[in-house]
């Protein structure tokens, strides 16, 4: 994979994917002009022998790369940011077994695909170590990793739902050195916890993987903020790549659009362009200057 290569994050049917078989999902993808790329696994996707035949397939004729998994749940909703606290994730005590075994299902899915990275929201995790829901939830994310450890993936947490130094000291207190983060600045936003550089420079030596999205802040705080399209928002993506830069990332800048119909592609093909005229302005990776992000 070519140094910060652009790809776009797409799901098993859904958003772009409109409920079609994984041959026509991946050949939508590759259209948009792109090799690479994360796959979101709806919660009633199933995940059986049958199926990772056919997305093998699938991404082999497209000579697609899938760089991560990402596993969802049933009974998730982003509806509003107190609905997020409520139903995502690993935090609410009635679903983390069945969510936990499921995620075992979808490592084991991303590991018969060579993917070597699996990433999710947890949900917020509380800044109170004592709190119950946070001691389960670590304890929850360390069997986490080490099962993905069995399959050689990395874990990765997807950001935005707490402050980044809660995320930092979070991974430092569940002490696995196959956890890290998807970085995805647009959320830090969205969820009102933080700026989006000095956020990645807090959490930088664990950041595995990004997201390139953008958006504009809350008008009320406990409110959602609102994406937008790459460079109609307050992220600043152009400085956002040369802080990558300047932290050592060189993997895959992965568009995530959360929109559906003609509009959502209209604006990843745009997103894609501009990412790639970015990308030329940055100085060529050194051998030296890489670290391993996967």
């Amino acid at each position: 994979m070519e140094p910060l290569q652009v790809g776009v994050m797409f799901w098993t049917g859904g958003d772009l994917a409109t409920q079609v078989p994984p041959d026509q999902t991946v050949r939508m993808v590759s259209q948009l002009g792109v090799s690479c790329g994360q796959l979101g696994i709806h919660p009633g996707a199933i995940l059986n022998n049958e199926q990772i035949t056919v997305w093998k397939t699938a991404l082999d004729t497209e000579g697609m790369e899938i760089v991560t998994v990402f596993s969802s749940y049933l009974g998730e909703s982003y509806a509003s940011i107190s609905t997020v606290q409520k139903t995502v994730g690993f935090i609410p005590p009635l679903t983390r077994e069945e969510r936990e075994a499921r995620t075992y299902e979808c490592s084991d899915f991303a590991s018969e695909l060579g993917v070597s990275s699996l990433a999710t929201h947890i949900g917020f995790v509380p800044e109170d170590r004592t709190n119950p829901d946070y001691i389960a939830v670590r304890e929850m994310v360390r069997r986490v990793c080490d099962y993905c450890a069995q399959n050689d993936q990395i874990f990765a947490l997807e950001t935005g739902q707490e402050p980044a130094r809660t995320l930092r000291d979070f991974i430092a207190d569940v002490d696995r050195e196959n956890l890290g983060i998807n970085f995805d600045p647009a959320n830090m936003i969205l969820y009102g916890s933080g700026e989006p550089l000095e956020a990645l420079e807090i959490v930088r030596e664990h950041v595995v993987t990004v997201h390139c999205k953008d958006a504009k802040w809350p008008t009320e705080r406990g409110q959602w903020g609102t994406e937008t399209p790459l460079g109609k928002g307050d992220v600043s993506i152009d400085k956002f790549l040369t802080k990558l830069k300047e932290i050592g990332y060189w993997g895959p800048l992965v568009i995530e659009r959360e929109i559906t119909g003609e509009k959502q592609q209209v604006d990843i093909r745009a997103g894609i362009a501009w990412l790639e005229e970015l990308r030329a302005l940055l100085p060529t990776a050194k051998k030296s200057d890489t670290r391993s992000n996967l």
